[in-house]
């Protein structure tokens, strides 16, 4: 960041997925505000830090839906403060933190305390999930009302829950408090011990299988019980082609529905797994190939609203093992952006504007919130991209406490440029 009060970006490109504009614009920053903006500024305050943008992208701060934070419990996978230095590196002014703390943030008390670790952080604005049954054990549920007065984002167990009985009830109460309410598709009994998606692949490489089923039933289950109860929900995990096409089904008959997928399941299949790197163990597991093609379809056609990071640190030991006894999860903070913009954008496979508004303004809307456009005057929560710098994966580029991705080590095109402006 510049010692100047102003910074100029000159003939940038700014995304605007609100406006739904691309358009190569002077910024003029300052005092927290985007102070102009137009085609050409001439009028420039003196001791203005002048930034020639040709080749980058100015755009809002993108917004993780979830991720995981090892604090509290497991602090040696991931601490708030590392996983804010992930975000910045990454783009993320915005990440929302799922439950599954040690304890689970299931009450007002561990809610308080994790608000209060975030104060001293100024770099990233932290959201904090709250469960929906204690101990995320779905027999008991938890104090909805106290908990969305103490300003949780909203409530997920990050679970299939397969009591419906409890879950009609999940969704009878929390529709009045007009709070978010996440709802991991799947049906734990159905997917047994698997830790691939199950098809030609599974079976190719030895692998137990977890059918698409697992996710398709619950989708379906779902949708019926929404469209009864007409409480929204936002499906978390998407993976599987059925899926899809469910949802998009839902969704034109107006059942009241948001969807993600997360970033790997856009980028890799099972196919990939030939490798058996434990880091692409996830859950829900890696799509076959026409998965992968319909989860890209989806964002391209807004059947699939966000894409999600679920952002998860474990330390080296817990992750080199064998692939089918690594715990699931990767980390990947960092690398969505530059990564997904050199696989689809680049290729042409999605818009640069869709791209963006699957990782930045769509998230913000599913959670109910008000989505404003770039413009002269709005407080700054934007970030520059150059889509051309190249950078190694490697510890010192992550700032993550752990390292398990399989880019590790990999030269990769397309950085954030956090010096330039302030985010908050």
């Amino acid at each position: 960041m510049t010692n100047s009060s102003h910074t100029l970006l000159r003939q940038i490109q700014v995304l605007d997925p609100v406006a739904n504009t691309s358009i190569i614009n002077d910024v003029l920053l300052g005092s927290g505000i985007i102070q102009a903006i137009d085609t050409h500024l001439d009028t420039i305050p003196p001791e203005t830090n002048t930034i020639e943008g040709k080749g980058l992208i100015l755009a809002p701060g993108l917004m993780d839906l979830y991720s995981y934070s090892g604090e509290p419990g497991y602090e040696d996978r991931e601490t708030l403060h590392s996983l804010a230095a992930a975000a910045v590196a990454g783009g993320f002014t915005r990440v929302a933190i799922l439950p599954d703390t040690t304890p689970p943030i299931d009450n007002l008390a561990t809610l308080s305390h994790l608000k209060q670790q975030t104060q001293s952080i100024k770099s990233v604005t932290f959201d904090f999930w709250a469960t929906l049954t204690h101990q995320r054990k779905s027999q008991q549920m938890t104090e909805f009302a106290e908990l969305a007065k103490g300003g949780v984002i909203g409530f997920t167990d990050n679970q299939g829950i397969e009591n419906l009985g409890l879950l009609r009830r999940v969704l009878e109460y929390l529709k009045p408090l007009k709070k978010p309410l996440a709802i991991v598709a799947e049906f734990p009994s159905l997917k047994g011990n698997g830790v691939m998606r199950e098809g030609y692949f599974s079976t190719t490489y030895g692998l137990t299988g977890n059918p698409a089923m697992t996710e398709a039933t619950a989708v379906a289950t779902l949708l019926e019980m929404v469209s009864a109860i007409q409480t929204p929900v936002h499906l978390m995990r998407i993976s599987t082609r059925r899926a899809v096409e469910l949802i998009a089904w839902g969704k034109a008959r107006g059942i009241p529905i948001t969807a993600s997928t997360t970033w790997m399941h856009l980028l890799l299949d099972s196919e990939n797994i030939c490798s058996y790197n434990p880091n692409l163990h996830l859950d829900p597991p890696l799509g076959n190939p026409d998965d992968r093609l319909a989860l890209i379809e989806g964002i391209s056609q807004g059947i699939i609203d966000a894409i999600a990071v679920d952002h998860h640190g474990y330390t080296y030991e817990e992750k080199t093992v064998p692939f089918a006894e690594s715990p699931p999860g990767a980390i990947g903070l960092q690398l969505v952006l530059p990564l997904l913009w050199q696989t689809l954008v680049e290729t042409k496979t999605l818009s640069a504007l869709k791209l963006w508004k699957a990782l930045s303004s769509n998230p913000r809307k599913c959670m109910g919130e008000i989505v404003n456009p770039i413009k002269a005057g709005h407080p700054l929560e934007l970030i520059v991209f150059d889509p051309q710098q190249t950078w190694r994966v490697n510890p010192s580029n992550l700032k993550s406490l752990n390292y398990n991705t399989p880019w590790l080590g990999q030269e990769i095109k397309g950085k954030v440029i956090t010096d330039l402006i302030e985010t908050h």
